[in-house]
């Protein structure tokens, strides 16, 4: 076989992990200026008692993927564990700070501008890392090209077109909207008991007080039992199409015009 039948897909390892060579990533940036980087957070922190601890993980990692799949990007490696601190009773979850948080990706950041790549989309998998938000507002402000992915009105719009039932306040954890990412990207991850673990809390205006374990004993806050791989699919497609308006943004000539 010749080399390019047996080159392996730029994100391989069951989209987990890059496998771009370095000729690979400088071929693919040839006359484009500036690159765009995307990098996945997740987090390893419990899902229920049917979907893994690295189900944000697997979750940023199918988003950015199809990403890498339709637009001419770097793609990165993931972040595997962030700030799931609200999650701590439950056995399995690691976290980290904030603050090292924030460190990572701002030394992905700058050490990407160093090689030549000016701009970077953190895609998110878990709702929890709010200081993503602020990384990103102060790079902003530096003059930095940066962006955040997906935003609520992206994930809005993908649930609307997937056919997802559940509102977003109310699928906040372990339920539809994963559940069906999952079950269309990683049906082998996804084990019984979804279809009967829904569980209802949309109050939770003390969560950053008490933590999840006051609002949900199975750990699951959603209505899993309504995923469906065909809406995982539809969800993934959507956010693909939203991604176009932040490539825009983060290629034109100034940032600061659109």
């Amino acid at each position: 076989m010749s080399g390019s039948e047996t080159r392996p897909t730029a994100h391989g390892a069951g989209g987990l992990l890059p496998t771009d060579t370095t000729e690979d990533v400088r071929n693919r940036g040839a006359g484009r200026s500036p690159q765009v980087a995307v990098l996945p957070v997740g987090s390893f922190e419990q899902h229920g008692p049917f979907l893994p601890l690295a189900t944000d993980t697997l979750v940023a990692c199918a988003i950015a993927r199809e990403i890498a799949d339709a637009y001419p990007v770097h793609l990165l490696p993931p972040v595997t564990i962030s700030c799931s601190h609200e999650h701590a009773a439950w056995p399995g979850t690691v976290s980290i700070s904030s603050v090292t948080l924030h460190s990572v990706v701002r030394d992905i950041a700058d050490s990407l501008r160093r090689s030549g790549v000016e701009a970077l989309v953190v895609v998110n998998g878990h709702g929890g890392n709010y200081v993503l938000g602020n990384v990103v507002q102060e790079s902003s402000a530096r003059g930095e090209r940066i962006a955040l992915f997906p935003a609520p009105e992206d994930w809005e719009t993908a649930r609307e077109r997937a056919g997802v039932l559940t509102s977003l306040l109310t699928d906040m954890h372990a339920g539809e909207i994963e559940t069906s990412i999952l079950l269309h990207a990683h049906p082998e991850m996804v084990r019984a008991g979804y279809e009967t673990a829904d569980a209802v809390a949309d109050d939770r205006r003390h969560l950053l007080t008490v933590g999840m374990s006051a609002y949900t004993e199975s750990g699951v806050i959603g209505r899993p039992s309504l995923g469906a791989a065909e809406k995982g699919k539809e969800l993934l497609a959507s956010l693909t199409d939203s991604f176009a308006s932040y490539f825009s943004l983060l290629t034109s000539a100034d940032t600061r015009a659109e």
